[in-house]
């Protein structure tokens, strides 16, 4: 149970590292689990390009196809819409903390 919790609560903040992320320069599903991996978020591709496809249709991501070494990567990167939802979670992520964090 209290998994599932975890999960929920983390899947919000995925969401808003990809858009950070992608908003500094093009990602890919390989290097962004990585980088969720290297700040605790222990999720499997099966999660993460569910997210990405998700976030795509939802106007928040572009998708860029391109051919490194033979095989198709997508890359993706922050659209306005995205910036709009990056920057609105930011103000109440900030809000947030300020309030929990003591």
């Amino acid at each position: 149970m209290e998994d599932k919790v975890f999960r929920k609560l983390f899947l919000g903040f995925i969401h808003i590292h990809i858009l950070h992320h992608a908003k500094e320069h093009p990602v890919y599903g390989v290097w962004m689990l990585e980088e969720l991996r290297e700040h605790g978020y222990n999720i499997s591709f099966g999660t993460l390009y569910p997210i990405l496809h998700s976030m795509e249709s939802d106007g928040l991501l572009t998708r860029e196809d391109r051919n490194v070494e033979g095989k198709i990567r997508k890359y993706y990167t922050t659209t306005e819409k995205g910036e709009r939802v990056l920057n609105e979670a930011r103000k109440k992520a900030y809000e947030l903390f300020k309030e929990i964090k003591d």
